[in-house]
């Protein structure tokens, strides 16, 4: 079997993208607002986290290069064929484009319904993605959790969420 069949391949190519795509992420959080008088920034929590996962990504990288140029005994799992990431032959490729774009769909509408319906949404979705399918289950859970979160943050913790169409149930809070 060739090298470039291999686990360890696989790990050197994913290894490279998550580099890039962390670097790119640090350097994203350069621009955020620096707030005078505040010890901990903004961009604090998320530059720690993209230099944990830059951290654990060296290794991998470290780790691959290593097993493919010094060669590999055949019991190795890293010697195995990797997966196929062909989304019509592999179920799990599929539902995870399937996630990244109801991500990318939950971003876009986030805005406009609100914080509540959108997440409801995607709950029931998700749920029923990973095998939940008792109505009586995912229909409150996903009604109940994302509202206690809204409430949460938006009274406790006085974050502004937007609200979208539930903008009169703000109104009644802010009444309350």
């Amino acid at each position: 079997m060739k090298k470039t069949q291999t686990k360890a391949f696989t790990n050197l190519i994913c290894s490279i993208i998550l580099l890039i795509f962390e670097i790119w992420a640090y350097t994203e959080t350069m621009d955020f607002k620096v707030h005078k008088r505040a010890f901990v920034q903004p961009a604090t929590f998320p530059q720690i986290m993209i230099c944990g996962m830059a951290i654990f990504t060296v290794i991998l990288f470290l780790q691959s290069c290593i097993k493919l140029t010094r060669g590999m005994k055949p019991e190795d799992p890293e010697n195995e064929m990797s997966a196929s990431i062909n989304p019509f032959t592999n179920r799990g490729v599929a539902a995870a484009l399937f996630v990244i774009i109801l991500c990318i769909l939950y971003t876009l509408l986030f805005d406009k319904l609100g914080y509540v319906l959108v997440s409801a949404c995607v709950s029931v979705i998700i749920m029923w993605l990973i095998g939940k399918r008792d109505l009586k289950v995912i229909i409150p859970v996903s009604i109940l959790v994302p509202l206690i979160m809204w409430f949460i943050f938006y009274k406790l913790l006085t974050v502004n969420i937007p609200m979208g169409v539930f903008q009169p149930l703000r109104d009644l809070v802010d009444k309350i």
